[in-house]
């Protein structure tokens, strides 16, 4: 059994929806203090009120991730609301699709700085307070697209996602010297909201693909990442961990039908 997070507080961005949802919901469950930060307010109230119904605590901040002075108003905020930050999950990103001779370079842009620039510019902002607690956690929400697959149209997104683990090493160095760490998750194929507004052509066909021959669930990663926010992974940073049913394991479609 994991050490328990019951009192910290954390911080999840892009929490109103999906994995970032499913992470705030898994951490209140544990007995932390959620914050939950959007960009929709009404999004956000309803992810708040499902943590407290509940059982959990949670409050939330609506914020433009790639804008400065809103990321670090949110981390004051959410030291005010709650006397610390302890844990931060960097989990906001999109993921438009487009095919590179239909993109315009705006999109590219956009993604970029939603997804990467956000991280960077949450990681910063978090310093202060990891510093005056003596010790902190950042789990980073990747993906196997870019890093280690790719998927025609998400060329901005899978370059982002990359990026992210490029940050990872060296964050992890600089962020050392305040007894913090920084992992990240890399989700497969997660069955959530923007997934379904793929179409169940697309859903089928990646369930067919993966081992385990289903999609996964915003649980899967938040356990992952409840276990980079623990005391039992305090000697673990700049790494990543894979969660995604061993989808990037077959040859091909030919070596699942052999399972």
């Amino acid at each position: 059994m994991l050490t328990s997070i019951e009192g910290k507080t954390c911080i999840v961005t892009g929490a109103s929806k999906g994995i970032g949802k499913g992470i705030a919901r898994v951490f209140a469950a544990k007995g932390a203090n959620v914050m939950v930060v959007a960009r929709g307010e009404a999004d956000a109230i309803k992810a708040v009120e499902e943590i407290t119904a509940a059982g959990g605590t949670a409050d939330f901040y609506c914020c433009d991730m790639s804008d400065w002075g809103q990321v670090s108003a949110m981390f004051a905020k959410t030291a005010e609301r709650f006397g610390s930050v302890d844990i931060v999950c960097a989990n906001a990103g999109i993921f438009p699709q487009v095919k590179m001779v239909d993109m315009d370079p705006d999109d590219w842009d956009h993604v970029m700085t939603t997804n990467l620039k956000s991280t960077f510019l949450t990681v910063k902002a978090a310093i202060p307070y990891f510093e005056k607690a003596g010790q902190g956690r950042v789990v980073v929400t990747s993906s196997i697209t870019g890093p280690v697959t790719g998927f025609p149209g998400w060329s901005h997104y899978g370059a982002s996602k990359a990026g992210q683990l490029g940050f990872l090493k060296t964050a992890a160095m600089e962020l050392s010297r305040y007894n913090t760490t920084i992992n990240a998750v890399m989700p497969g194929n997660i069955y959530t909201e923007g997934l379904q507004g793929l179409g169940q052509d697309y859903l089928d066909t990646m369930s067919a693909s993966i081992p385990l021959k289903r999609l996964g669930s915003v649980e899967d990663i938040a356990n992952a990442a409840l276990f980079f926010a623990s005391e039992e992974a305090g000697y673990i940073t700049g790494q990543q961990i894979i969660v995604d049913g061993g989808q990037i394991l077959p040859e091909s479609l030919e070596a699942i039908a052999e399972i």
